[in-house]
């Protein structure tokens, strides 16, 4: 009775005795997986469910036959390492508590997991960012046919970069990479300048991002109380407004010296005497790059502030209605519009871009970013229920992305009604083509507008748990440093929005900047490592992972001159 008691994992063994103690820190010292797993009891070994009730002689055997094996290996020698046929499946393994209780593991039960359906959407959720809305203008600054090739291009390169992040971690030997990600592969394989380097790009592509949203609230919150406005008060306000047949009016907000027949916006005032005197304190007050950059503070720095952002989680959702929505409307205007091609394909004319122009970067820059997702690809896929088709599913999200954004940027494009307008006027944000008072566009505004207003204190979540986790080791130190974290940020935001507010040129360098080490640099010298500590690091393989790297570094320079 009294051996009844004795603990399964205490210092004597049942069945075996073993003259050396000190040999029992021998099994922590092992690092391949299979001596780690905990030890295996069939059902039958398991007396009953009652807690009191203890685990038969035989279930002690097996775990010292375990130990056994643990003992002859070292920790670089694996011809002695438990076999297969010793170490059970997952499934059915059980963990014992000091006083010899079996419970059954169930945290890698596979009905937690996401079938292939929910991860290949929760993927081309995440990329549908707001990249889309710059689509059709990197396509008029690359040239309609050229930017249809550097799309399809660019977007196969990225999957092969976010394939080599993904299989990363499985390449290191020796080593339990289960919870890693992919800043803790380059801390593996380039010490802190690794880990520290690519914490600051990742930085980048996230800061880069809520200065974009700045931007773009400013925008959406201007035109929506625009609309509202001019609603209210019965104005109505001509923009240089342009159609074809009669169809939905397109404008061009700033005059080009292409753009045709453009003419200064005028105010109709509905109401009497002091109408226009009310419309000017109006202008004064709600300005996109003097007034409304200021007012989104009230609102978004406290949010900033709070501990946890699971509230803001909750709708992410909104992203997802409001790519619909924006691909629905997108479907709409190009069938009232109709299309308005003509193939030029060196020389430019008055109202039509070539087919191939120089300025092509800026095109790619922003592909950067729009199909960058390589800094949270391995957590999302290790929601995925089945681990074999993780690159089949990751394919397929790549194509509907691709799918998307071809879809949003060549309908834009080839709808833009050239003539009366240029396709010069085709604006960074697509939606400054269409006037405040379109009702449809207002619904698409008003609805990008409260989704980037929840996402927004989640990016500054993720920005402030890295860099204080990092600095600190807390990753809400105290309220004094995050609320200097969010006001350098904000600063950020307004100073960008009220200065430079074009949402292309800030997404071209942020993605081309992040895209450098984290798309480019960073998994291409791990993959060629890797390869290399294995031996099978061929000339042909170097080469071209060699290539990808100037190419990184091309894309970069390049935004410099564009």
């Amino acid at each position: 009775m009294e051996d009844d008691y004795k603990p399964l994992l205490g210092s004597e063994q049942t069945g075996e005795s073993y003259s050396n103690r000190g040999s029992t820190d021998s099994l922590d010292r092992v690092t391949d997986f299979k001596a780690k797993r905990p030890f295996h009891v069939e059902p039958r070994n398991i007396v009953g469910d009652d807690p009191q009730e203890r685990v038969s002689a035989e279930a002690a055997i097996l775990n010292s036959r375990v130990h056994y094996y643990s003992r002859l290996t070292g920790s670089s020698d694996r011809l002695l390492s438990p076999p297969n046929h010793v170490i059970p499946r997952p499934e059915e393994i059980y963990i014992y508590s000091p006083l010899g209780m079996a419970f059954k593991v169930t945290g890698s039960d596979a009905s937690s997991r996401n079938p292939s359906i929910i991860t290949i959407f929760a993927i081309w959720n995440t990329m549908m960012g707001t990249s889309i809305l710059s689509i059709p203008w990197g396509i008029k600054q690359s040239g309609f046919t050229l930017g249809i090739l550097i799309l399809i291009f660019t977007g196969l390169l990225m999957l092969y970069c976010c394939y080599i992040v993904l299989k990363s971690p499985k390449a290191i030997p020796y080593v339990d990479t289960s919870d890693w990600e992919f800043p803790d592969v380059c801390r593996y394989y380039f010490g802190k300048f690794g880990q520290w380097s690519s914490l600051v790009f990742s930085m980048v592509s996230l800061i880069g991002a809520m200065v974009v949203y700045w931007v773009l609230m400013s925008n959406f919150l201007y035109n929506t109380g625009q609309f509202i406005y001019n609603y209210a008060h019965n104005v109505n306000v001509s923009d240089s407004e342009y159609g074809t047949n009669g169809s939905d009016k397109v404008i061009c907000p700033f005059a080009r010296n292409d753009a045709a027949n453009h003419t200064h916006g005028t105010v109709d005032l509905g109401g009497g005497g002091n109408g226009t005197t009310d419309f000017s304190s109006f202008e004064h007050w709600w300005s996109k790059t003097n007034t409304i950059p200021l007012y989104l503070i009230i609102l978004l720095l406290p949010l900033l502030c709070f501990r946890s952002a699971s509230f803001f989680a909750r709708f992410t959702f909104l992203g997802t209605i409001s790519v619909i929505y924006l691909i629905s409307l997108v479907t709409y205007k190009a069938i009232r519009l109709g299309f308005h091609l003509e193939f030029h394909w060196f020389d430019s004319t008055k109202l039509f871009v070539p087919e191939f122009r120089l300025l092509f970067p800026q095109l790619t820059g922003v592909l950067t970013l729009a199909f960058f997702i390589h800094n949270c690809i391995i957590t999302l896929m290790k929601s995925n229920k089945h681990q074999e088709n993780n690159v089949r599913d990751l394919s397929v999200a790549y194509l509907l992305v691709g799918l998307t954004y071809l879809y949003v940027g060549v309908l834009i494009f080839a709808a833009f009604p050239s003539p009366p307008l240029s396709k010069e006027c085709i604006e960074p944000n697509f939606l400054d083509n269409f006037p405040s008072s379109d009702v449809m566009v207002f619904v698409a505004r008003t609805c990008l507008l409260f989704q980037m207003i929840t996402v927004y204190p989640l990016l500054g979540y993720l920005v402030r748990v890295q860099m204080m986790g990092q600095l600190f080791g807390n990753h809400y130190p105290s309220f004094c440093h995050v609320l200097l974290l969010n006001i350098i940020i904000v600063g950020a935001g307004v100073l960008m929005a009220k200065f430079y507010p074009n949402i292309g040129s800030i997404i071209r360098f942020s993605g081309a900047t992040c895209g450098l080490a984290l798309v480019f640099i960073f998994p291409a010298l791990v993959h060629m490592i890797s390869l290399k500590r294995q031996g099978a690091l061929s000339w042909p393989s170097a080469v071209f992972h060699t290539f990808l790297i100037l190419l990184g570094i091309a894309n970069l320079v390049a935004q410099f001159f564009m």
